[in-house]
């Protein structure tokens, strides 16, 4: 069985410092490893965190969210941990999910767990909702089968999925350590709905613009994956394999036994 102990927590942060103090003290509160690697920020976000028990990774200049896991995912094998936990530093994820990460984990051991932000999903911002049925779609071409919410940043990768040489930068990094650990692995995923705060007009809390830019980014993301399947060919057996596997969702509470668009429930 996985336990929090053999756990590390990695979390990317660029200027940070709004939020980052609450972050890493909700993941020090469920996990004794938390790795925090500083991309580049010039904001203080290193000085909030200073005076707590986390390892922090600094790089001199912008280096990228995908180099920052990877040199995360890099620092956390050192610790001989069964399994890495990714949350971005921005406060949007919760701490107190892991748990229900670690428990989905106990029952699909081996598989990739995305936090899927299933709930309250109407607080989410219209583009960003349109982004992601995009995005998880096109990963599905790469993957051979859909996962509900493949741009969720917060995930639990199992060690030897960490441990994968992945390419691609920025957010195309999140995106392809899901097609390399299918391809490569085997590998699946089952999601676990989370709530992920936003800065809306329902809420008072405080977040800085977040650094994913859709239209940048999916386009990035979207020719990354495009290529990686033209590459392999075998398209028509492929959206058959994508047919045949909706996302699955492990939801013992029940919350979600009714929810659309095709999912599979896990319990």
């Amino acid at each position: 069985m996985l336990d929090r102990s053999r756990i590390a927590v990695v979390i990317p942060a660029l200027n940070e410092a709004l939020r980052i103090r609450g972050v890493v003290e909700g993941a020090l509160a469920e996990c004794p490893h938390v790795i925090v690697v500083d991309d580049g920020s010039d904001d203080g976000t290193h000085a909030a965190i200073a005076d707590l028990p986390v390892t922090v990774l600094r790089h001199a200049t912008r280096m990228g969210k995908g180099h920052s896991l990877r040199d995360g995912f890099a620092h956390a094998r050192t610790l001989g941990v069964e399994a890495v936990v990714t949350m971005d530093g921005d406060g949007q994820h919760s701490a107190a999910d892991i748990p229900r990460l670690v428990e989905a984990a106990n029952h699909h051991p081996g598989h990739i767990v995305i936090g899927a932000r299933l709930r309250k999903r109407a607080l989410q911002p219209t583009y960003r909702k349109l982004a992601n049925h995009f995005g998880d779609w096109g990963i599905a071409w790469g993957t051979g089968y859909r996962i509900a919410d493949t741009q969720s940043g917060q995930r639990l990768y199992p060690a030897a999925v960490a441990a994968l040489e992945v390419p691609g930068e920025d957010f195309v990094f999140e995106a392809q350590i899901l097609i390399s650990a299918a391809q490569r692995l085997g590998t699946r995923c089952v999601s676990v709905p989370i709530e992920s705060r936003y800065l809306c007009v329902h809420s008072d809390e405080q977040f800085r613009p977040s650094h994913f830019k859709p239209v940048r980014d999916f386009t990035r993301i979207t020719a990354h994956v495009a290529r990686t399947v033209l590459a392999r060919g075998d398209m028509l057996a492929t959206w058959r394999r994508i047919r045949a596997n909706p996302p699955v969702v492990f939801d013992p509470t029940g919350e979600f036994a009714t929810v659309p668009d095709g999912l599979s429930h896990a319990r």
